[in-house]
């Protein structure tokens, strides 16, 4: 086989372990699964009934524009409906960018570390891949700034930043873009937008009446509960959108993806509800961490990476056996710590006291 250089010797991106997979090896009847930042109350009511309740025919093609998904969105972030492309996950639409713009030659910009993603797919495409240290646990926009040169294509901004939790705040990201040049593209990765209580986030969609080069990236995955139906979404100028549309794959959101959206946008006041819930859940954990002197990274989404003061996979593999699921920090660039995803009350009770008997029986807290 003719292979891209590119490719040989990258390794698949490896998704937390399954419930029922968990289950088999540790003969355990319940999981709680906190490693993959789904929102543990599921999705909204109204999109279970619905659900329930409707009919499709299964054998037709998708809407190909998603007519309907498309312009409550539209209607909801008070945008035009050729201001959006939808992709099959955010995912989707991190790999149409990286197809659309990156080749061997030039260059990316992003933090270290960030969503493994960007980095994979700009790989694929043979691009060389510039890593920024974060400063003071947030993206560093002047060091990111001095990255770019003149073969610089995109620049990857994580707001709130995975693995990490923080956000590009407003003003430090207006002053960024004022000097990144116009043909370089700046994707704000906006995945855990909904869950930010912080008044200091930049209102992103805002600036797309000022920079053209600018691509805001959701998703339907977290706060809404979606994240079975793969629903993504980008926010741009139309031209910007128009260049790459055609790069995208046709009917590339299901049947079943485009009906569900319209009832989901329309159910705000349950996204607030998984807010509260989620606001509450990280009071648990930072409380936690302070009362055993653990450090922890301040966090504006749906999970927390904090310290565990020994081999991340130790306690990943010990609290596993217990039945929790979250992610080791070897796995993201951060030995010693854990990302756990935010569950309800009871979940985080049970994991936390799952968690002191191991740092206890290994002499890490007393």
């Amino acid at each position: 086989m003719k292979w891209k250089e590119s490719v040989k010797g990258l390794k698949a991106y490896q998704p937390g372990k399954s419930i029922d997979a968990v289950k088999r090896e540790f003969g355990l009847d319940e999981i709680v699964k906190l490693a993959s930042n789904e929102n543990p109350l599921g999705c909204s009511p109204k999109v279970t009934a619905y659900l329930q309740e409707s009919a499709h025919n299964f054998a037709l093609y998708p809407d190909g524009y998603g007519t309907d998904m498309r312009n409550a969105v539209a209607n909801h972030l008070n945008v035009n409906p050729n201001q959006l492309i939808f992709g099959n996950g955010s995912d989707e639409l991190i790999s149409i960018v990286t197809r659309a713009l990156l080749q061997p030659g030039v260059n990316t910009v992003m933090a270290t570390p960030t969503f493994s993603q960007y980095k994979l797919n700009a790989v694929i495409e043979g691009a060389e891949v510039r890593e920024v240290p974060l400063k003071n646990r947030l993206h560093d926009l002047d060091a990111m700034y001095d990255a770019i040169d003149e073969h610089t294509a995109v620049v990857w901004i994580c707001s709130p930043n995975n693995p990490t939790g923080g956000i590009v705040e407003d003003a430090p990201l207006q002053a960024f873009l004022a000097k990144v040049p116009s043909d370089v593209l700046v994707v704000l990765d906006e995945a855990y937008f909904e869950y930010v209580t912080s008044a200091n986030l930049h209102d992103s969609i805002s600036l797309l009446n000022q920079y053209k080069n600018i691509l805001i990236l959701r998703t339907f995955s977290k706060a809404y509960g979606l994240a079975a139906f793969r629903v993504g979404y980008g926010i741009a100028h139309p031209d910007l959108i128009a260049k790459f549309d055609p790069v995208r794959g046709p009917f590339n959101n299901t049947v079943l993806s485009q009906a569900i959206v319209p009832v989901a946008v329309a159910d705000q006041a349950y996204l607030e509800q998984c807010r509260e819930v989620n606001e509450a859940g990280k009071k648990q954990y930072i409380t936690f961490c302070e009362a055993n002197q653990l450090d922890y990274y301040p966090t504006e989404t749906n999970f927390i990476l904090f310290e565990v003061k020994m081999d991340s996979d130790e306690v990943f593999q010990k609290l596993m056996e217990k039945g929790y699921i979250i992610r080791s920090g070897n796995a993201l660039g951060v030995p010693q710590y854990i990302r756990v995803t935010i569950g309800t009350k009871e979940q985080n009770e049970g994991l936390l006291a799952q968690l002191q008997t191991i740092l206890q029986q290994q002499g890490v807290v007393v």
